[in-house]
């Protein structure tokens, strides 16, 4: 768990959010790609509703390189992309449910 996670969790901030879990639970498949003769390594996220996320890493030095470093870099990179997705997302969906809420206000008890 991340140090912000915890805060957050510490300061009893319930409010709908994205999670670290959410993220990961989008991801439904991942594909690496190491370019032929580079450092460049591509990892391809695909998510639950079919869109794909591509995050990427490279070596300054060759002599440096290690792949699954290389892998994790880029697996990185994607998945700073799915928060700001997953984000957007969250965001529209409480903007859509103030919007019927003020299209259609809870008429109280029935008499």
């Amino acid at each position: 768990m991340s140090t912000v996670e915890e805060e957050i969790k510490a300061k009893g901030l319930v409010a709908p959010r994205v999670t670290p879990q959410r993220v990961q639970d989008v991801i439904t498949r991942e594909q690496y790609y190491r370019f032929p003769g580079t450092t460049t390594t591509v990892c391809c996220l695909s998510l639950l509703n079919g869109f794909t996320v591509i995050g990427e890493s490279a070596c300054a030095s060759e002599s440096n390189f290690d792949e699954g470093l290389g892998r994790r870099v880029a697996r990185e990179s994607a998945v700073q992309k799915i928060w700001a997705l997953e984000g957007y997302l969250l965001r529209q969906a409480l903007h859509d449910n103030e919007q019927l809420r003020t299209q259609f206000p809870d008429p109280g008890p029935a008499s």
